[in-house]
């Protein structure tokens, strides 16, 4: 037992190939992203579908990943809205940047914020950052992008505030759904499968498989006060385990 075949010794190899081209394209879409924002005056939308169009695209084909996107139709995409999602894998921020037809701004640790480069990125490109363990100061920052969301953004969050290793779809916490209260804009569920069979929570295991994203109908705020965040949110956590099914 333990001992290395031929085929292990070739997922490592594929892993650790996997591993330097990540880092690589990543760097160069960031770059890439960084320069056209600059060019364009600040103006995030395009840097935003470099995500979407290209990044996301370049790593999930790399990983040999296939994505399958259902229920658009149920999302009018010319409105904000707020997004919730499970969170399974790393490699769900790529599924959802190519799954939704419109720029995201997601909602992330403040761990990231201190990430070289993409630490960068994340605050050009107008991310949220929260700080785990700090409930009230996040929910202030988030306040922050309640203007934002109003003016025609759409949010995008995990609010089970970290990753999935069982595949259990923990509670929803309610920063996330402050803001669609706030904004007077909807909550669109959003239920992922399959990423952590391309890439586990935990390590770097790459493994071609199929990636599933399926899309909720929205859940409307209309008569939804601010103290409503918690139902709005259990409500949301139950239409996504349903999507799961």
């Amino acid at each position: 037992m333990g001992a290395s075949t031929p085929a292990s010794w070739g997922w490592r190899v594929w892993n650790t190939l996997q591993l330097a081209y990540t880092v690589a394209w990543t760097a160069g879409c960031i770059t890439l992203a960084l320069l056209v924002l600059l060019a364009s005056g600040g103006n995030r939308r395009i840097p935003l579908r470099m995500a979407s169009r290209l990044w996301a695209p370049g790593l999930l084909s790399g990983a040999g990943a296939k994505l399958r996107v259902e229920g658009l139709e149920r999302v009018d995409f010319t409105q904000p809205h707020v997004f919730v999602a499970n969170h399974q894998s790393i490699i769900d921020i790529c599924a959802l940047f190519r799954a939704l037809p419109v720029p995201l701004r997601f909602v992330i640790k403040q761990e990231i914020a201190k990430v070289p480069f993409i630490g960068r990125y994340a605050r050009a490109m107008g991310m949220v950052f929260i700080e785990r363990g700090h409930a009230r100061e996040a929910a202030e920052r988030l306040q922050g992008i309640v203007t934002i969301v109003r003016n025609g953004a759409s949010l995008c969050a995990f609010p089970e505030g970290t990753r999935s290793r069982d595949g259990s779809v923990r509670p929803f916490k309610g920063g996330a759904f402050q803001v669609a209260l706030q904004a007077g804009v909807p909550v669109v569920p959003i239920a992922i499968s399959g990423s952590s069979a391309v890439l586990p929570a935990s390590g770097f295991k790459v493994r071609p498989g199929t990636i599933r994203v399926r899309v909720g109908t929205p859940i409307s705020t209309t008569n939804l006060h601010a103290g409503d965040r918690h139902t709005l949110a259990r409500a949301a956590h139950a239409a996504v385990v349903a999507l799961m099914r």
